[in-house]
């Protein structure tokens, strides 16, 4: 691993740096192995792409600025087929325009990582302001029954340890992953400090080792080995349904298999996927739900209300997908409201209500201007409930 400037880290000494956010996301993915980089220009994440284009080539990666999202998504695909650890990076528009091959990702079950740094939309939206108003497209944005894995850093430290995590996820279970950030998070800088090479966990796919090689599996959580293309090893790739060969059908029975098979390879591990973080809730009455940027806004308002006696504390999921719905039912049980604050007119809140089930009361602090969601906005919101 190298640090921000190129220079080999010591074996032992942790190096610190003063890093935008989309930086530390692509020296994350340097650390994850990543070898493999196709992509678009896009405010505000272009940053990844400009770093990489410079550090892969110098690492025997590759690094490919195709001719818009939906090749990007394309040749992320590809690449990881070819046996390379792949990434592409967009915002709102063009995450739009990926959602087809992501899809056709998710079916054929090829590992990759996919940056979302969010902005305001519909449309071109606000290329250069904050949202959080992707959240459900991340999980609902194919058409088609599946499953998918998103998170959601909220700061420069864990955006680099969230994109490491996002390669080791997408490895371990054959799937795309999507890291969350938003423009607050891709352009505040902060300070890092690099772990040691050996002190990053590093998860590589599984590969075949005997003939015959069979490339899928149709039992409910079982991840099989993926071949490299042109290692021997050969099998059908397609976007149709299809059997343990990769091979298309139209047996209901086996399509049943498969639909499930997508399901519960995430679904059966959720407790290996999901993180969160909780402040002050074992005393609390209220607690505020909030991710991304906000969560660091929350974190001063609960900070404040303690202060002031309020029995506050903060939930913060780093795994948005699949949904922590057990510790958010659990929390539920044990406060009589739950506020959920994010840059958008109210998408996560549909979920925490779900999951609560009436069990106390809900509020939403809503932002949609393109700003950010202020501290005193969500500590007002506080003392209302209070």
């Amino acid at each position: 691993m190298k640090s921000r400037k190129g220079t080999p880290m010591s074996q032992g000494t942790r190096k610190t740096a003063f890093l935008q956010g989309n930086i530390a996301c692509a020296e994350g993915a340097l650390a994850a192995g990543c070898q493999f980089f196709a992509g678009y220009p896009i405010t505000p994440s272009s940053e990844i792409a400009e770093f990489l284009s410079a550090k892969l080539p110098a690492q025997d990666g590759v690094f490919i600025q195709m001719e818009d999202e939906i090749a990007a998504m394309g040749a992320v695909i590809g690449g990881s087929l070819a046996g390379l650890k792949s990434l592409t990076a967009t915002s709102g528009p063009g995450f739009s325009l990926k959602q087809e091959n992501l899809g056709f990702a998710v079916m054929a079950e090829v590992p990759c990582v996919v940056v979302n740094v969010m902005r305001g939309g519909p449309s071109t939206g606000l290329p250069t302001m904050p949202s959080q108003a992707d959240v459900m497209q991340a999980r609902w944005g194919r058409h088609g029954d599946h499953q998918i894995i998103a998170l959601v850093p909220d700061s420069v430290q864990e955006i680099f340890f969230e994109t490491i995590r996002a390669f080791n996820l997408a490895e371990k279970f054959r799937t795309p992953v999507i890291l969350l950030m938003d423009e607050v998070n891709g352009h505040m800088r902060e300070k890092i400090t690099f772990p040691l090479p050996d002190e990053i966990p590093i998860m590589n796919r599984v590969r075949p080792s005997t003939q015959p090689y069979v490339p899928y599996s149709l039992e409910p959580s079982i991840i099989p080995p993926i071949a490299d293309f042109g290692t021997g090893y050969r099998y059908h790739v397609t976007g149709l349904c299809h059997d343990e060969t990769g091979f298309p059908t139209n047996n209901k029975t086996v399509i049943h298999k498969l639909m499930l098979h997508l399901h519960h390879k995430i679904v059966d591990h959720r407790d290996e996927i999901v993180e969160f973080e909780q402040l002050m809730l074992d005393d609390a009455r209220i607690a505020v739900f909030a991710y991304g940027s906000t969560a660091r806004a929350a974190k001063g308002a609960v900070n404040a209300a303690r202060a002031n006696g309020i029995p506050v504390g903060l939930f913060r999921p780093k795994t948005l997908w699949p949904f922590p719905d057990k510790e958010i039912a659990e929390l539920a049980a044990r406060v009589d409201t739950i506020i959920v604050a994010e840059m958008n007119l109210g998408q996560m809140i549909c979920e925490v209500e779900r999951t609560v089930a009436g069990r106390c009361a809900i509020h939403g602090v809503n932002v949609f201007s393109g700003k950010p969601v202020p501290l005193h906005t969500i500590f007002e919101k506080i003392n209302e409930v209070a």
